[in-house]
């Protein structure tokens, strides 16, 4: 006797996942800014931005070429991080979001989920 289950169709919610880059944090402020007005000028449910962990990289420099190792300096750039989630994105919104014309220096990666 096989078995019949009886599926529901669950109307799958989609989401357009947005992770904004920059060393800047100001830029990427007003640039996370722009794409959430973007999104709520065509009625989208914008969830964020939400802060992501600071990545931070060292370098370490010699001074002097091959004497006098304790005189170092450290350099460190910081890549200031933000995630934008917009739920059931539509055709308008999609296309209003590639026309942004954002500053030099912000990276944006967009995952349709």
């Amino acid at each position: 006797m096989p078995k019949t289950k009886s599926k529901k169709q669950e109307e799958v919610a989609q989401k357009l996942r947005i992770r904004v880059e920059a060393y800047e944090s100001k830029v990427l402020d007003a640039s996370v800014k722009q794409i959430i007005d973007t999104a709520l000028r065509y009625d989208a449910e914008v969830v964020g931005p939400i802060p992501l962990p600071t990545e931070k990289k060292k370098y370490t420099v010699n001074r002097s070429t091959f004497v006098h190792k304790d005189a170092r300096e450290q350099f460190e750039m910081r890549m200031h991080k933000r995630l934008i989630d917009i739920l059931n994105p539509n055709q308008k919104i999609i296309e209003s979001l590639t026309n942004l014309s954002l500053p030099s220096g912000v990276k944006i990666d967009v995952k349709l989920m």
